[in-house]
């Protein structure tokens, strides 16, 4: 269940913390999407067309202009808050590093955006706006049309191959052990690629991978199967290679249901 959203925007004058006239106030992350707990923060993105300087704020580097964002955390009414402020233009950066004409040039790189970009982007799709809902449509949508999908997609199925290929290699050499330990990760890399390829974000929030499953509904990967191959349910000690060969298997026809 998905929890009540009002109070955040009174909570944040409160504390000092809204500035006068934000592009857009938007929740992100968990509480949005449901799977929020108890201890679950609420994560707000403060959107605004210069840099906002608040106190008690951290301040973190991006590779951006400008080059930082400021945080702060708070609690307020028994809920905590984690409150990060943004420029429109830094997001403007962020969406012109993912063009199509970026994922088709022969220099880009697969990591074209820092985790704190990348993180940011995730979130985007799924946020809720407390203001500014015509600015979050604009972004969503360009987010959407953009080829963030593919870029974050065949980073993960590369990773997942390579992984496979580990796997192998540790077999033939007799390293069992970490031929297990780089099949299962090889298994969350093809998951997550699945996911991502279906605009089911959340790479860096791997916490969260079973709700992602469970929420795509994705015929190439029944929540039961998914469960299975990562609680390793049918893993015997006694014959751990066979449990590797058929976990790398899987990943490989999974690779097959990635459309990037």
């Amino acid at each position: 269940m998905k929890p009540d959203l009002d109070g955040c925007l009174d909570a944040l004058r409160r504390k000092g913390l809204a500035p006068d006239d934000p592009v857009a106030v938007v929740v992100v992350g968990s509480v949005t999407r449901g799977w929020a707990h108890a201890a679950s923060d609420f994560d707000l993105y403060v959107l605004t067309d210069a840099p906002c300087r608040m106190p008690g704020a951290r301040t973190v580097a991006v590779p951006l202009t400008p080059d930082t964002v400021t945080s702060v955390d708070f609690t307020d009414g028994g809920r905590r808050y984690e409150v990060t402020y943004w420029t429109d233009a830094q997001v403007g950066q962020m969406l012109e590093k993912v063009t199509w004409d970026a994922f088709d040039s022969d220099e880009s790189s697969l990591r074209i955006l820092t985790s704190n970009e990348e993180l940011f982007l995730e979130r985007l799709s799924g946020g809720v706006a407390l203001t500014g809902a015509d600015w979050l449509k604009r972004r969503a949508e360009q987010l959407h049309d953009s080829a963030y999908r593919a870029f974050v997609s065949t980073r993960s199925l590369s990773e997942a191959d390579g992984k496979v290929e580990q796997a192998l290699g540790m077999l033939e050499t007799g390293d069992t052990h970490s031929a297990v330990l780089a099949a299962k990760v090889a298994f969350q890399q093809a998951t997550d690629a699945l996911l991502d390829s279906h605009g089911v974000y959340g790479t860096h929030t791997p916490k969260w991978r079973a709700r992602r499953v469970q929420d795509a509904r994705l015929d190439a990967l029944p929540f039961e199967r998914y469960w299975a191959l990562e609680t390793m349910a049918d893993f015997d000690p006694q014959r751990p290679e066979d449990w590797v060969r058929r976990t790398v298997e899987f990943c490989k026809d999974l690779s097959l249901e990635v459309e990037i």
